[in-house]
């Protein structure tokens, strides 16, 4: 399968690393000059970029946090005057202002590079219909990937999102070929050709291309099996690129994140002590090559491990595992690290669906105590009652081999667990 980039995706680690730090040191020096927060902040440590001399060195800098983007808003973290921006991006502002991300046009150019090496990787070539079901507008998804699929020379289908019964006939008349949306989007297009007798095998989809929400190989295998295709993932930052940082090979054992555009650390969140390869950790990433809105050090949130062995396609970037929570979602419970994450798959796994649940914590006396709540779904009240007790009693003892602590589990009526914008609020801790 062809490689977008070989001379930077297979580059040797020692000249790989050679050339991050000359576009570290760059970087810094950009915005050390143009950006009065990065500045403030190296003054207020006694730092200048000339004494970042390797990438050991990068540990002396502090993390940059969304809120830091938020105190900035909207463009007081861009490195380039607002006339050399050619695009403006946000992320969600529900809960407050948006996060305002510029790009010059070297920026784009880049940014559409990089998506195109990891559909490259997936297997799209310039042969292929590619329908985007990302939302078009503010958020990155969808023009990142457009912006790939034209350079690699394939046709854009340029759906958006919603609307399945279109998306469905579109997939039938226009023969797409590569499908890219959420994964819980596929299973809704699985779910809506089930009920209308459509033949998935029938359409010419042979790949998709899935982002924006964590899942699991499970869920991959079972968008495979009903979508009659190779489900890839791939990882973006709306704050540092948007797609792009990083993809699957087709050896699907993790995602090549492009170093030579960002520079990845997985650090303890809460201590931010830089932890060894193969830890599992906070994804904090540098980026090397953007012109607009560079950051530094940026934590995403994300928890994963990053994997520097060779990998067979030839590649010589480092992988990143599947994200799998996040670290402002952790839980200690009873002295355990426990991700919501973990919970719901292995509901998931049980059950064989996503039943509407929230975890309840709870301090009886000293002790924490752990409950999951459950909503009963169609498939579920279809059971006995003692068929009903065996799912349980495996979803407790699976949890508690996956978490390391048990849980009690009780059943709710349908809609009943507490709500905030239609979404089930998915931990209430009550310590």
């Amino acid at each position: 399968m062809k490689i977008w980039d070989p001379l930077h995706e297979c580059m040797p680690r020692e000249d790989l690393e050679q050339l991050q730090l000359e576009k570290l040191q760059a970087t810094l020096n950009r915005v050390h000059k143009n950006v009065t927060y990065y500045r403030k902040t190296f003054t207020e440590l006694d730092i200048i970029p000339e004494d970042i001399q390797s990438l050991s060195d990068l540990t002396r800098l502090p993390f940059t946090t969304k809120n830091d983007l938020r105190l900035n808003y909207p463009y007081g973290m861009f490195a380039v005057p607002l006339r050399e921006v050619v695009r403006i991006h946000s992320s969600s502002g529900t809960t407050s202002k948006p996060i305002v991300v510029g790009y010059s046009k070297n920026d784009i150019r880049a940014w559409s590079n990089l998506v195109a090496r990891f559909m490259s990787a997936a297997g799209v070539t310039r042969d292929d219909l590619v329908q985007i079901a990302f939302l078009y507008g503010l958020y990155t998804g969808a023009f990142g990937l457009h912006y790939g699929t034209e350079a690699i020379g394939a046709s854009v289908i340029p759906m958006s999102t919603g609307n399945t019964e279109k998306q469905v006939m579109i997939l039938q008349d226009y023969r797409a070929t590569v499908l890219v949306c959420t994964p819980s989007y596929a299973v809704a297009l699985a779910d809506y050709m089930e009920r209308h007798g459509i033949d998935a095998k029938g359409l010419t989809l042979r790949v998709g291309l899935f982002g924006g929400e964590p899942w699991s190989e499970k869920l991959r295998a079972e968008i495979e099996d009903r979508l009659a295709i190779t489900a890839m993932d791939n990882y973006g930052v709306s704050e540092v690129m948007g797609p792009g940082i990083a993809g699957e090979c087709q050896c699907k054992n993790g995602m090549h994140i492009f170093e030579d555009a960002f520079l990845p650390e997985i650090i303890d969140p809460k201590t931010g002590a830089v932890l060894p390869p193969g830890s599992v950790g906070e994804l904090v990433l540098t980026t090397l090559a953007k012109e607009a809105f560079p950051m530094i050090r940026y934590r995403t949130g994300d928890l994963t491990s990053l994997d520097y062995g060779p990998c067979p396609c030839g590649r010589t970037m480092v992988r990143m595992k599947k994200t799998m929570g996040r670290s402002d979602d952790m839980l200690i419970i009873k002295g355990v690290n426990v991700f919501p994450s973990q919970i719901e798959e292995v509901i998931f796994t049980i059950s064989q669906e996503r039943p509407p649940h929230q975890l309840v914590v709870s301090r009886r006396g000293a002790m924490d105590t752990l409950e999951v709540l459950i909503e009963v779904t169609e498939k579920f009240f279809a059971l006995d009652f003692q068929e009903q007790l065996a799912v349980l009693n495996l979803m407790k003892k699976r949890i508690r081999s996956v978490v390391g602590i048990d849980a009690t589990l009780r059943l709710v009526e349908p809609k009943s667990l507490p709500r905030s914008a239609g979404t089930v609020i998915r931990v209430a801790d009550n310590r």
